[in-house]
């Protein structure tokens, strides 16, 4: 098994079961929850045949220290890495025109479960991260993100700039969120082959990322704020796009 780790609270933890139980070494689940979003976590790992504890909080508060754990704590093999090298496989094998995240430079965990979320349940392809100025998919990630992290195919690049490149030689169009962008995202047609691209918390989308973009769309603004948070920029821009492709 790969390096293990952690995923805990109840959404995430039902998303591995329902989606990868074999990926999950042991589950530990609080000996004095019987409720009954706990008993659909036991029979699923039931039916998957998952390893299973009952154990005390301090066993749990010991596993993952100072987490709200909600009492179910599941030890799992590292998900499977994949790179630039699986983008032309992933985008052959798809049925419709792809629709893609490209996240640069997320920091902070809980906006980036926080994107994979919307990603997931916008129905998107894949999500796209640099491995540099990116935070990794840790057990916070996982926790926000409620299962998408397990859901959503996550390719982790080591050179951005030539991801784009490969994406824009495939047909993709690139659209970047920007807010000093003169087209409102309303406005774009985002029915076809496409790239959502958004930058990390405060900078927004690098220099050389915006340059690669086939257009940069913008969200209209109406109160005092000058933008939005990212993982709430997101969601607007997915759902938008989302829209469109089911009219």
């Amino acid at each position: 098994m790969n390096k293990a780790e952690h995923v805990f609270g109840v959404h995430a933890v039902r998303g591995v079961l329902q989606r990868n139980p074999e990926r999950i070494a042991l589950l530990m689940v609080l000996e004095s929850r019987g409720d009954a979003r706990i008993e659909e976590l036991l029979q699923l790992a039931t039916t998957a045949s998952v390893p299973l504890r009952r154990v005390s909080r301090r066993e749990l508060d010991d596993e993952v220290p100072g987490v709200s754990h909600q009492g179910v704590v599941a030890l799992i093999g590292s998900a499977p890495n994949l790179g630039e090298q699986d983008l032309p496989q992933l985008l052959a094998g798809l049925d419709h025109p792809p629709f893609l995240l490209i996240l640069d430079g997320i920091q902070d965990p809980h906006n980036l479960g926080a994107c994979l979320r919307s990603a997931d349940a916008a129905g998107v392809d894949a999500v796209i991260l640099p491995k540099d100025r990116s935070v990794p998919l840790n057990a916070t990630v996982r926790k926000v993100a409620c299962g998408a992290a397990e859901a959503v195919p996550v390719i982790r690049v080591t050179n951005l700039a030539r991801t784009l490149r490969t994406l824009r030689d495939a047909g993709v169009w690139l659209y970047g969120a920007a807010g000093d962008a003169t087209q409102s995202v309303y406005e774009t047609d985002l029915g076809g082959p496409i790239a959502l691209l958004l930058g990390g918390e405060g900078k927004g989308l690098r220099r050389l990322t915006r340059e690669h973009c086939d257009g940069l769309v913008s969200i209209p603004m109406a109160g005092s704020v000058s933008s939005l948070n990212v993982s709430v920029a997101t969601g607007i821009c997915l759902f938008e796009a989302r829209r469109q492709r089911q009219a």
